[in-house]
């Protein structure tokens, strides 16, 4: 990244405003301006989340918004209620609360002397799911929004449910908002209240994990705050990104084919980061993309920024299976719209364990024709990788073969020209069970001619949503039915001499619970397909090949590395138990903020087990230790999660301590029981 100090405003900083709520709490802000909006209003951006922007996310924080803020805007940088430095209590996500207190704070920004009365609001996951959240809710200030990793629909396409099965990933992120929510504030900025307020959001959350499973179907809970319910509610232009390698690589696509307001999507191969610090790269000119969208929505300014394709995207190149990537090659592909012209879904049937026509005539007409049969082991989905990589500790999915193993697989022949698709696969399966509850997990494969299989492509779907997750019934043991798994959506190159794989499994532990018990899956040829949105090599890319520029931002904050980071992503397996273990650790280690003395660690572990395959066995937990020091201040939250189930219940067994120096003063234990539901 290319850092700038040379920019066209100078800019003044007030590190701790406070924002006072109709109710009375008030929430803090970091604001960016130019110096001149004393004399000279500007528009205002807001960026809201709840990661503490005094410290955990100071440092990003300090790349973009003095950034944007010298090219003419007032940034400014809010802490939900509950967290970092703003008072109350943070008791949920995405809650009526958080979205009415963002209308507040747009209705105070836009009455401030140095606004002009516009405001946007940007973000990347949290903060984007609050923009489209609450550009929903049109606020009259609110001009346009700027989003990346988000979904558009809560419960079907987020960490929670995937397909109607519980994402291991539900866990994990309860994990880390129960140890964010339950952090002091600062005394240097709250002074003598710290404890107070601290106490207060120990003493009123719990994890969040438990509410969550309390709602397994789609119902209110879910459609609350699920754009998708009424794309026609978003009235304002918006700008958004992902990437392929993060869990919310579908939204953008939805977004275009379904908001009738001015809109641009941008897809590039990075994991779950900002566009300009995207991992794998290559990393883009986010921000100068910003300061152009800004510009013209906020300003006025005529600059073309909604000219030429509806949406850009990294047409991802074949490459051998890896954890990790530091670049992914490929190029820049455009689409005037979307859907888009380009795209024509081609279907095959799978047929005799091959993706292609069927080779017997007679066969092919009896009733769908042979069926195939497989139970999978436990040990299919250990080389998953992230529901949402973040590529660090290295997460994503590994070589295949093994995972193929435990799965009905279905090769095409060796291509002979280059096949490229963009957008989401599908499968339609005409498949029977022999169990009430089972899920298919089903994977597309970039097969190389030395036979290492690499991850293009995933879906899962619990069997018993298969026609509606808001009213899923049992299935009849042995019964044929028809089922879809739409897979997520990506855009890879298949070169010549490499074959397409699609593979089938009746579990995916850890990404995703297994259900109660191991079922029998039987899919029948021909009357089975994998559908795929080609786009043909030579339709025109339509973008130059290098649209974006490099990336850069304003200099980080000074921070100094105290104790190392360590990360740790590590198969285990006992022969003489059958005990299974994935166990990953993120340490981010222990940094000092040199303009505030302060020092912060955080240590996340999650654990998922299994014995041989018992559906019953598994179980995740997940740990959390944060710490903050400053002279004599030390204070640290420990909490911990464990999940566990057997036929026909989840068990959630929790514990939240906090320490002052070495003395704890506080401490409670949850221990609850949610019965499953089909699930």
């Amino acid at each position: 990244m290319r850092y700038v100090t040379n920019l066209p405003y100078e800019t003044k900083e007030e590190e701790h405003v406070t924002i006072p709520m109709s109710d009375g709490v008030r929430l803090s802000a970091h604001i960016w301006r130019p110096t001149s909006s004393d004399q000279e209003p500007v528009p205002a951006v807001l960026e809201y989340i709840p990661y503490r922007k005094r410290d955990l996310t100071a440092v990003r924080d300090s790349i973009h918004h003095p950034y944007l803020a010298g090219h003419g805007y007032a940034c400014v940088r809010v802490d939900l209620r509950g967290t970092g430095d703003s008072e109350g209590v943070l008791r949920d996500e995405y809650l009526e609360r958080e979205q009415a207190d963002a209308e507040e704070v747009l209705a105070w920004l836009a009455e401030q002397p140095w606004c002009d009365g516009g405001t946007g609001m940007m973000g990347i996951s949290w903060g984007a799911f609050a923009a489209l959240q609450v550009a929903a809710r049109r606020p009259p200030s609110l001009k346009a929004i700027a989003i990346a990793s988000f979904t558009d629909d809560r419960h079907a396409d987020d960490m929670h449910y995937m397909g109607g099965a519980l994402l291991s990933d539900n866990l994990a992120e309860a994990g880390t908002m129960f140890a964010y929510g339950t952090c002091p504030p600062d005394p240097a900025v709250v002074g003598e209240r710290w404890r107070e307020m601290w106490h207060e959001r120990l003493e009123n959350t719990e994890p969040w994990v438990l509410e969550w499973l309390r709602h397994q179907r789609r119902d209110d809970y879910w459609r609350h705050a699920s754009v998708c319910e009424d794309y026609s509610s978003v009235r304002c232009p918006v700008l958004a990104s992902s990437g392929w390698a993060d869990g919310y690589s579908n939204a953008v696509t939805r977004l275009l084919g379904n908001l009738d307001v001015p809109r641009k999507g941008l897809i590039g191969p990075w994991s779950h980061k900002f566009p300009h610090l995207g991992e794998p790269g290559p990393a883009i000119g986010y921000l100068q993309e910003l300061v152009r969208w800004w510009d013209h929505w906020l300003k006025g300014v005529d600059n073309g920024v909604m000219d030429g394709p509806m949406l850009r995207a990294w047409m991802q190149d074949s490459v051998p299976p890896s954890t990790s990537y530091e670049e992914r090659p490929g190029r820049w592909v455009g689409e005037p719209h979307w859907p888009s012209p380009h795209i024509r879904p081609e279907t095959h049937p799978l047929t005799r364990h091959t993706i292609g026509p069927a080779q017997d005539a007679t066969e092919k007409a009896s009733e769908g024709g042979a069926a195939m049969t497989v139970r999978s082991p436990l040990s299919v989905g250990q080389f998953a990788g992230k529901w949402a990589s973040y590529n660090a500790p290295p997460d994503l999915p590994y070589d295949q073969r093994e995972e193929d193993g435990g799965s009905l697989v279905f090769d095409s022949a060796p291509l002979t020209e280059p096949v490229e698709i963009l957008g989401s696969p599908s499968v339609e399966l005409d498949l029977s069970v022999s169990e009430p509850v089972a899920l298919v997990a089903a994977r597309l494969s970039d097969v190389s001619p030395d036979g290492a299989a690499t991850r293009v492509s995933y879906g899962i779907l619990n069997l018993t949503r298969r026609d509606s997750t808001e009213s899923p019934e049992p299935l009849e043991p042995g019964r044929r039915y028809r089922a879809t798994i739409p897979l997520n959506g990506v855009a890879q190159a298949f070169p010549p001499g490499h074959r397409i794989r699609l593979s089938l499994s009746t579990s995916y532990w850890p990404l995703a619970w297994p259900a109660p018990k191991p079922a029998l899956l039987s899919v029948h040829e021909h009357s089975s397909t994998l559908t795929l949105p080609v786009r043909p090599v030579e339709e025109p890319d339509e973008v130059p090949s290098s649209p974006f520029g490099e990336p850069e931002g304003t200099p980080p904050l000074a921070m100094t590395q105290v104790t190392p980071p360590e990360e740790r992503w590590d198969v285990k397996r006992d022969l003489i138990d059958y005990r299974s273990e994935l166990d990953i650790v993120k340490d981010r280690g222990t940094v000092r903020f040199e303009d505030i003395g302060l020092e912060a660690g955080r240590r996340a572990r999650e654990r998922y087990t299994a014995v041989a395959d018992d559906f019953t066995s598994v179980g995740g937990e997940t740990t959390w230790t944060m710490r903050f020091r400053r002279d004599d201040w030390d204070v640290r939250v420990v909490t911990h999660t464990r999940l566990t189930c057997d036929e026909t219940d989840f068990f959630v067994d929790a514990t939240l301590d906090a320490y002052e120096a070495d003395r704890r003063v506080f401490s409670r234990t949850w221990n609850e029981k949610v019965p499953r539901d089909l699930l």
